[in-house]
């Protein structure tokens, strides 16, 4: 066989009925398939035969029968495991019905067996018409008739649901890889700047594969009137030329052309009136940005837009308080605020927000309380100003002032009682209160006064307490919603009233229903799987994922989004104790090495004030008696490391230690009068160590040195001391010991009195006087002084 020839194509085809579902939650151009069609498929995958100039694949002897049938049936083996399905894996349908047909990828084998399930854009595609799971009206009572005649007819057979099933033809296809395709927009007005990115990610996500003639839908934000953009593209020829590309792996150019001259016309008109009406400009909304509690912020937004402003420090043990004003009675201008932090990563919007204010009436005002619980964590308070538009758009930009100020929650009430007294004021005794205006006026005047007031006034009927005149625009649109306490004057506030809490509203990820927008904001921002939040354990902004309507104990006792529970299921190790934790454990984990940090004895050091030794040993695990726990302690009862005490060891029963102390004092002599000879000494109790220190180079006589040294001598009998003895030591525990000093006399930046001398001495201990390490190894397992008093 040819080593070059190409591999045999895939051939395999199939008949399919469209299985009925209410909502279809595939994207782009997805299918389903029956488990039954992977093995069809596995059965005709072609097979990548072995090249017959390959090396014999086993020890092959062409004089022994015995080898060949080994080497025959291992080619065979090996042709088998050869046997694939080719990938991507793209399949072409069509529809009998109509002769239309589309290329598609596959999603997965789990349809049910006999059915095929479809994307909505593949439906459309293959133009068939969403079916109603309502019956006909003009079903007959009992619909034996009915059927029976369309049975007769030779017409397809209804389902359960009234809707006659259909066909679809799916054949095995591969698609040459694609490396240009043209895009027409069907409507004018399209801004390469709003749809480049959302295009890019739109087919990277959702398509394996593009068919000549069909129509991509990339869905945009919310545009004016709260209505979800969407952009349409027909696609119109590519590179290799044929039916159909497939887009995954390959470099894509992509070319937008207009449908005609005209089109390209109002397009450039359409970008030229954006770009005039941008942000920043006098007839464009403001740009926004910080903001913060010293100065108010003026300005302007048009309708159906957005400005975005983001405060960023702040108090956090005072209360925050978020005014909106300025604002002309007639314009609907609303104030969402969302914190930003780890799980909650999305600017606030009319459907996404975590608090609001959407009535009409002004000032509008949110406080946030330093214990409100959305705070915890919050890097910043971003707040968004939204013109709500109206039937007939203005290119008018409406004003306001935003002003952010500090308030003490524990005067809220004061304050609210201060408000309502200065709104009423104080009634004298010559006064009397309106009963219809609700106003003061003398008692002299009451009777005129109420005659003209009567006549031209009037209270509303509906208890809301506002008073119009009773020829005024405002009466004549004053209005009161009977489902809840919302009142307003204005036709545009009515609708937006009706718009926000009385139209029914689907979740764009998880398809669920509510019967608000406030409802599907509150779902978007606790436990809608596309909520995005930045995953802490793979630190990347994702989607928190999993299913609405199951919390599992697991999530709410954990505290971690879906996302989180299952990215944390991934191990590493302990960077303390080398174990191997999952990600998700890991800060109970350290919860407990915190805990044995705080309860971990301390260690003890060498009596020897030079010696940057502990009498016990410590590791790098942080056990501060690892030496005494391998019978490697100290051997004495002085208080001296078991390094500083070998010189001094004789096997001798010396229970009151009159030896030992006649040792030690022979070596204080020796020090003082001959010195040790060491240049790096730097021990006050020794002749050289004096000398390196620059003090006078001479010895001590011995009728001074024995009264000096006589003060150290006491404890030789292990009962106990309280002094310190000063022998000389080697370079490098001289060297350790002065670092454990300097160590310990930063205080650190936490707060916490930095680490006693006995710790930075053991630190250096276990990691062989490495200064960074040893920092590390009190990070991990030492307790500060304040921590540990």
């Amino acid at each position: 066989m040819d080593s070059e020839a190409e591999p045999a194509e895939l051939k395999w085809s199939a008949q399919y009925e469209l299985a009925h579902v209410s909502r279809s939650t595939l994207p782009g151009d997805k299918l389903l398939l029956p488990p039954s069609a992977l093995e069809q498929l596995l059965a005709a995958a072609p097979v990548v035969h072995v090249d017959e100039n390959r090396p014999h694949i086993t020890a092959f002897d062409p004089f022994n029968p015995y080898t060949f049938n080994a080497e025959r049936h291992a080619r065979q083996q090996t042709q088998d495991r050869f046997q694939q399905l080719p990938h991507p894996l793209t399949f072409r349908l069509v529809n009998p019905e109509n002769g239309r047909v589309v290329h598609a990828g596959i999603r997965e084998f789990s349809a049910e067996e006999g059915e095929i399930v479809l994307s909505s854009f593949l439906k459309e595609a293959l133009g068939i018409q969403t079916q109603s799971a309502e019956p006909s009206r003009d079903a007959s009572p009992n619909g034996q008739e009915e059927v029976d005649a369309a049975m007769s007819n030779g017409a397809a057979p209804l389902e359960n649901n009234g809707a006659a099933s259909t066909k679809i033809t799916v054949h095995a296809k591969q698609l040459p890889k694609g490396t240009f395709v043209k895009l027409r927009p069907l409507e004018a007005g399209y801004d390469p700047e709003d749809w480049k990115s959302l295009l890019e990610e739109h087919l990277r996500s959702n398509f394996t594969t593009l068919t000549n003639g069909e129509v991509l839908v990339v869905d945009g934000g919310r545009g004016v009137g709260g209505k979800r953009e969407e952009f349409r593209f027909l696609v119109d020829g590519f590179k290799p030329e044929g039916d159909g590309i497939c887009v995954v792996d390959t470099d894509l150019e992509v070319d937008i052309e207009a449908l005609n001259e005209e089109q390209a016309r109002e397009t450039m008109k359409r970008i030229a009136a954006k770009m005039h009406r941008a942000p920043g400009t006098s007839q464009g909304s403001s740009t926004g940005g910080l903001v913060d509690i010293f100065n108010a912020q003026t300005g302007q937004v048009l309708e159906g837009e957005y400005v975005d402003f983001e405060l960023s420090s702040w108090d956090r043990s005072r209360g925050l308080e978020i005014l909106l004003d300025e604002v002309d009675d007639e314009d609907e201008i609303d104030l969402f605020v969302s914190p930003y932090s780890s799980r909650q990563r999305a600017r606030p919007r009319e459907d996404e927000h975590v608090f609001a204010v959407v009535t009409s009436q002004y000032p509008k005002r949110i406080r946030l309380r330093p214990t409100n619980v959305e705070l915890d964590d919050a890097e910043a308070v971003w707040i968004s100003v939204h013109a709500y538009p109206s039937e007939s758009p203005s290119n008018t930009p409406k004003p306001f002032r935003l002003k952010v100020s500090v308030y003490d929650p524990n005067t809220e009430a004061e304050d609210k009682m201060e408000d309502v007294l200065e709104s009423n004021g104080t009634v004298e005794p010559d006064e009397v209160i309106c009963q219809n205006c609700k106003q003061r006026v003398p008692k002299g005047s009451l009777f005129l006064h109420e005659n003209f007031c009567l006549r031209n006034n009037i209270l509303c009927p509906q208890g809301c307490g506002q008073i119009f005149q009773k020829r005024s625009p405002a009466y004549q649109t004053h209005w009161h919603c009977p489902h809840d306490t919302f009142t307003g004057n204005t036709p545009l506030s009515r609708q937006k009233h009706d718009a926000l809490y009385h139209t029914p509203q689907v979740c764009s990820t998880c398809d669920m229903d509510f019967p608000s927008i406030p409802m599907l904001s509150h779902h978007k921002t606790t436990v809608c799987p596309g909520k995005l939040i930045l995953c802490r354990f793979c630190h990347l902004q994702v989607p928190q994922e999993g299913d609405p309507n199951d919390q599992s104990p697991e999530l709410l006792l954990s505290g971690l989004t879906p996302h989180e529970l299952a990215d944390g299921g991934r191990t590493t190790e302990c960077h303390l104790c080398n174990k191997i934790v999952r990600f998700r454990d890991m800060d109970t984990h350290l919860r407990h090495h915190d805990l044995e940090r705080l309860s971990r004895p301390p260690p003890r050091m060498c009596r020897n004030v030079n010696c940057g030794r502990t009498q016990d040993g410590a590791n790098k695990a942080g056990d501060t008696r690892a030496g005494t726990r391998k019978s490697q302690g100290p051997g004495n009862e002085i208080g001296l490391c078991s390094v500083c005490f070998g010189p001094l060891y004789v096997s001798l029963h010396d229970p009151e230690g009159k030896a030992l102390r006649r040792r030690i004092e022979r070596r204080y002599l020796s020090q003082l009068l001959t010195g040790c000879g060491k240049a790096w000494c730097r021990n006050e109790y020794c002749r050289t160590g004096r000398k390196n220190l620059g003090q006078e180079d001479k010895s001590v006589p011995t009728k001074d040195a024995i009264p000096l040294v006589k003060p150290f001598l006491q404890g030789m009998d292990g009962k106990g001391y309280d002094t310190p003895l000063h022998f000389c030591v080697d370079e490098r525990t001289q060297k350790s010991r002065t670092l454990a000093e300097m160590v310990a006399a930063e205080k650190g930046i936490e707060g916490k009195g930095g680490y006693g001398l006995e710790w930075c001495i053991a630190a250096m201990e276990a990691e062989g006087g490495d200064l960074d390490k040893a920092r590390s190894w009190l990070k991990g397992w030492a307790p500060q002084r304040t921590e540990a008093s």
